[in-house]
């Protein structure tokens, strides 16, 4: 057993030996930031939303700058105990207090599912609503 205990560190420094490696390095936890925002709700975001409405959906903004009343930024970061580290940025906008605009990578990765990699920011226009003459002729 002392035998063991002697050659280990000299096993740890073999770079052949990536698994003895792995078994001495500490544990770390996944660190998780920020607001998380999926397709899901994203896609529940309709224009002239108010700011109620939106923060009913979407949670409260990280980011409420008072020089840019006008803009919310949801950001998350998620940084594995092993691996490489993510982050979404979402802006929404407003005018007149009501949702105009979303900007931002608001598409959720899943990993289960293996696809061909995404741009990293995508801007989403919603469109305005209809005028309600030209709804109720449909209805006719």
């Amino acid at each position: 057993m002392k035998r063991i205990l002697l050659l280990l560190p000299f096993l740890a420094a073999c770079s052949n030996t990536p698994q003895i490696t792995s078994y001495l390095s500490p544990y770390r936890i996944d660190v998780r930031q920020g607001n998380l925002v999926t397709q899901e709700m994203v896609a529940q975001l309709k224009p002239g939303q108010t700011r109620e409405q939106v923060r009913f959906i979407l949670g409260s903004p990280l980011v409420a700058d008072m020089f840019h009343q006008d803009r919310w930024d949801y950001v998350y970061r998620f940084r594995p105990g092993r691996g490489e580290p993510q982050q979404r940025n979402l802006a929404v906008f407003f005018q007149d207090n009501k949702l105009t605009r979303v900007s931002g990578d608001v598409v959720a990765e899943d990993t289960s599912k293996a696809e061909a990699p995404r741009p990293a920011a995508q801007v989403i226009e919603i469109p305005a609503p209809a005028a309600s003459g030209a709804a109720s002729q449909e209805k006719k």
